[in-house]
């Protein structure tokens, strides 16, 4: 799947999710036919409220603790459409997502010995924090977390990959 398409997959998938949590409304019942074709429906007011902290959008001017919920989603899509998701599809994802590019950081998909990575990491710096991901076999599925950005102002420690992509 080209990097264009699997980026349009992820964003529909995040769309998709966010429409089910907003598209939640009471409905009329079905207008039945009557000599007056030009009525129009009246507006049916929305009985279910979103949650209140499920915010499915990137709000940059929040802190990283008040995205992670976004950050977990995005990253969660990747997964559901690509089970064997490299570090490449959650960088194009979160990009797509808005997250800042030259804010990101992300491992190899691979060992030193050319051998599958046992998981990734990837992490975009959000301030003075980052948000952290992880995926892969043996890190238990999807992990999360917010952690302060490293000294260095990255957000990873060891090697990471150019996203020169």
């Amino acid at each position: 799947m080209g990097r264009r398409k699997t980026g349009a997959v992820i964003v529909g998938l995040v769309c998709a999710a966010a429409l089910g949590l907003t598209g939640c409304t009471a409905s009329e019942p079905a207008a039945v036919a009557t000599a007056e074709p030009t009525r129009t429906p009246r507006p049916v007011p929305s009985t279910i409220a979103p949650p209140e902290n499920v915010d499915l959008v990137l709000r940059p001017e929040l802190s990283a603790a008040e995205n992670l919920t976004f950050f977990d989603t995005v990253n969660r899509a990747v997964i559901s459409a690509d089970p064997g998701a490299g570090g490449r599809a959650f960088i194009d994802a979160l990009v797509a997502a808005g997250f800042d590019r030259a804010a990101m950081q992300v491992t190899d998909d691979t060992t030193t010995l050319g051998e599958p990575a046992d998981s990734i990491q990837f992490a975009v710096g959000f301030g003075p924090d980052c948000l952290i991901g992880q995926y892969g076999p043996k890190s238990g599925g999807y992990q999360s977390a917010v952690r302060p950005a490293l000294g260095t102002g990255g957000c990873l420690i060891g090697d990471t990959r150019p996203i020169d992509w």
